[in-house]
């Protein structure tokens, strides 16, 4: 014979309480509402009695789902899983649960994911895809769906985000190599429809202005997209147009790796004939041949806070949008030194 199946009214009446106070006692975003030593003889009781809550039946009583969808556009790119534990655990600690979908920088299919996850009915979704100017965001509110960037914006204020102050990140880089004297010092750029690669060229070009660089147009090579090969290649393009670069500030971890390639196949070493700085300082970046000098972002942080702005826009869905930039912070590892040659003499800060 099949048991029954324990319910919150099972728990009450062996707690001694209102069906109301269990639910709350057992729901992470409303246990403040009741006392501790009524949450603990609740929790001790659904113990006791093996209870575990059925969520068809508490998505019907509160139309809610208790999920979060989660597009990321590479699920192989060492970025996104921190960012993603981030996400996780403060979904955890409200009670909800992740949906994650990888896109594989495809367009179609994050409309298509985005579909599938507005099908199961999810309570909001945090996007890791977009391109500044994304149709998605426009399905989905069209869809009534709460919606978060991490990582990348689109611009405008119009949707909340979660990013890291790209252009602060890139000048860090370049203040470092021409306080080690780079004056010829060049840039990979990210793909310029994302507004990483964007905050990231405007940075670095900000930068070598105010340290000194050379004169005329600043040499930059824009990477198809944020991968290795694709460092490469822009890295080929960038040394034949602009031979005497020493120094290379690339707009992410793997197109640095990229530059490191293309270096060796040209035959030069680092940091001893060219320094190359990467972005994000992914796991393992401490190991690399050379152990690189990256700009270090606060990946976890930056997950842990779009949760919570995406679970504040699912309460009060007429809270005002808010973008969050996190500031981040130059780690000096083994792929920068001085160039050979004479040094660029940088000015002394005014004090």
């Amino acid at each position: 014979m099949r048991k029954k199946r324990i319910t919150i009214e099972d728990v009450a009446l062996e707690a001694g309480v209102h069906a109301s106070t269990v639910s709350r006692a057992l729901n992470p975003g409303k246990r403040a509402l009741v006392s501790d030593v009524v949450a603990a003889r609740v929790a001790a009781t659904a113990q006791r009695l093996g209870y575990t809550p059925d969520p068809v039946a508490a998505g019907l009583r509160t139309r809610r789902s208790a999920t979060i969808g989660i597009l990321i556009p590479d699920i192989a790119n060492p970025l996104f899983p921190p960012i993603l534990r981030g996400i996780e655990a403060a979904l955890a600690e409200a009670g909800y649960t992740a949906i994650i979908a990888n896109t594989d920088n495809d367009a179609l299919r994050a409309r298509d994911a985005l579909e599938r996850l507005a099908a199961r009915r999810v309570d909001g979704v945090i996007l890791a895809t977009v391109s500044r100017r994304d149709p998605l965001l426009d399905r989905c509110r069209k869809l009534g769906l709460p919606v978060v960037l991490v990582n990348r914006s689109t611009g405008g204020g119009a949707t909340s985000a979660v990013l890291t102050d790209d252009e602060a990140g890139a000048a860090l880089a370049v203040r470092h190599l021409a306080l080690l004297g780079h004056r010829a010092i060049g840039h990979v750029a990210g793909p310029q429809r994302l507004s990483t690669g964007a905050g990231r060229r405007s940075g670095f070009v900000a930068a070598r202005r105010a340290v000194g660089g050379e004169s005329g147009p600043p040499p930059i090579a824009e990477a198809a997209s944020y991968g290795i090969e694709a460092g490469a290649h822009a890295a080929a393009a960038l040394l034949a147009a602009h031979p005497r670069i020493t120094a290379i500030v690339a707009a992410n971890d793997l197109l640095a790796l990229g530059c490191y390639d293309e270096a060796r196949r040209r035959g030069l070493a680092c940091p001893r004939d060219i320094s190359i700085t990467g972005f994000n300082d992914m796991p393992f970046a401490d190991r690399f041949d050379p152990p690189l000098t990256t700009v270090r972002i606060a990946q976890r942080a930056m997950g842990v806070e779009a949760a919570r702005l995406l679970l504040a826009e699912i309460e009060n869905p007429r809270s005002p949008k808010r973008e969050i930039k996190l500031q981040p912070e130059l780690v000096v590892r083994g792929s920068t030194a001085q160039p050979r040659g004479p040094s660029l003499t940088v000015p002394r800060r005014s004090r």
